[in-house]
């Protein structure tokens, strides 16, 4: 069993049910240690507390003590196998497990490296470690970065800026990709902002960022066993995304779970790309359903819930809710969708020439010139230039000019 599981925690558990549940007390069996349940209006059905905003249930089992499973089912969402849940029940007794695979599961098993470089030397080849490490070196030359992990202390003020900032970036994001995201969801985002934050002062959560100066591009909301790191929700600033703030923060977790003794770093439920890259363990997600097999009508019940969520996952194995979350996106914003091809530009280097007369000077850091200044970061990149040194100005023929210290570019359509 994994030790102090956030997710069976009293904390977490009053919160969701002050936001899911009414502020009811979980309802628990003597047969089921540790989680809580509510139970179906109608039906003998329970279902256990977090539902699927967890990222691993975790239970004990004795059903030879206690007799207070009958004529019921249970449903528990979120398994991971590699929790090795010993569900073993004699063959002869009433109560049976149905298993339901859902979502797949990443994780990176740490407990043999010291140092991020031994994962790297493990994991990637040597020219993929040298573009990770350049993507890392680059950011940091060209933008006044740092990094902050909050666990155990936190103001109220600076986690209040954080995740104003944290759901900024995640609109940002979502827009930018057009699909809908659950996590934006209003009742989904306040449970996230009510239990982040106590949460943290246990230990049992944290918060980590990314600054450039005082400004927050970069978050991820992780919960925290003794043992396990899990992935609840990261995000980066899109306008930065040549510099692969993704990996940088990978890399940057792993450095911080190596450095707390932390065995797994824990991805969670669904398919990336850049999780099948970082991992070295996949596993699945599973739904178990604890039945009366005594019982007739816990019994159909049982089966019935396991054949919806087998169907589920079979139209998940076919991309529908991707294609779902596009179309409730699309919905969502017809009035202000506006399809539109990405522009193209060249830059021109005219560093040994001066600047033409009548250019207007750009704030980058204005909203109306995020093009531009998406733009000015590709500049950054390829020419190892500093952001707080850059200038960008504008001439009326719809031309750029980006001056560096030690280079000007200037940038026309193509």
């Amino acid at each position: 069993m994994v030790k102090n599981n956030p997710f069976l925690s009293d904390t977490y558990t009053s919160i969701w049910a002050k936001h899911f549940d009414q502020g009811e007390e979980p309802i628990r069996f003597d047969f089921l240690k540790d989680v809580g349940f509510y139970k179906h209006a109608s039906l003998p059905l329970y279902t256990n507390y977090g539902k699927t905003l967890t990222k691993g249930m975790d239970y004990n089992i004795t059903p030879e003590l206690a007799r207070d499973y009958k004529k019921k089912v249970f449903l528990i969402y979120d398994v991971p196998a590699y929790f090795n849940r010993d569900t073993t029940i004699a063959s002869d007794h009433p109560l049976k497990i149905h298993y339901s695979k859902q979502y797949p599961g990443f994780a990176i098993e740490l407990g043999k490296y010291n140092n991020l470089n031994e994962y790297m030397l493990s994991t990637f080849s040597k020219s993929s470690r040298y573009k990770l490490n350049k993507y890392k070196k680059r950011f940091e030359a060209c933008f006044d970065v740092s990094y902050k992990v909050y666990c155990g202390e936190i103001t109220k003020v600076q986690y209040d800026f954080i995740f104003e900032s944290f759901k900024n970036l995640l609109i940002k994001r979502f827009d930018d990709k057009q699909i809908t995201n659950n996590n934006l969801n209003p009742e989904e985002w306040e449970f996230y902002y009510d239990v982040a934050y106590p949460l943290i002062l246990e230990k049992k959560a944290s918060l980590f960022v990314i600054y450039d100066g005082d400004n927050p591009i970069g978050v991820t909301l992780n919960y925290h066993s003794d043992a396990v790191l899990f992935d609840a929700i990261t995000v980066f600033d899109i306008d930065y995304g040549k510099f692969h703030l993704g990996s940088v923060t990978i890399m940057k977790l792993i450095e911080y779970c190596i450095s707390e003794k932390i065995e797994i770093f824990d991805f969670s439920k669904g398919y990336f790309d850049y999780k099948t890259r970082w991992s070295n363990k996949t596993y699945d997600f599973n739904y178990h359903i604890l039945y009366d097999s005594a019982s007739l009508t816990a019994k159909t019940l049982a089966f019935a819930i396991k054949s919806f969520f087998d169907f589920k996952q079979k139209l998940r194995d076919k991309n529908v809710n991707e294609r779902l979350h596009k179309l409730t996106y699309k919905l969502k914003n017809r009035k202000t969708e506006v399809v539109t091809s990405e522009a193209r530009y060249k830059f021109e280097d005219i560093s040994s020439e001066p600047l033409p007369a009548g250019l207007t000077e750009i704030d980058l850091n204005l909203s109306e010139n995020h093009k531009i200044k998406t733009q000015a970061f590709e500049f950054l990149y390829l020419n190892n230039e500093c952001f707080k040194n850059l200038k960008a100005f504008a001439n009326t023929a719809g031309q750029y000019y980006f001056i560096g210290n030690a280079k000007q570019v200037k940038v026309s359509p193509m």
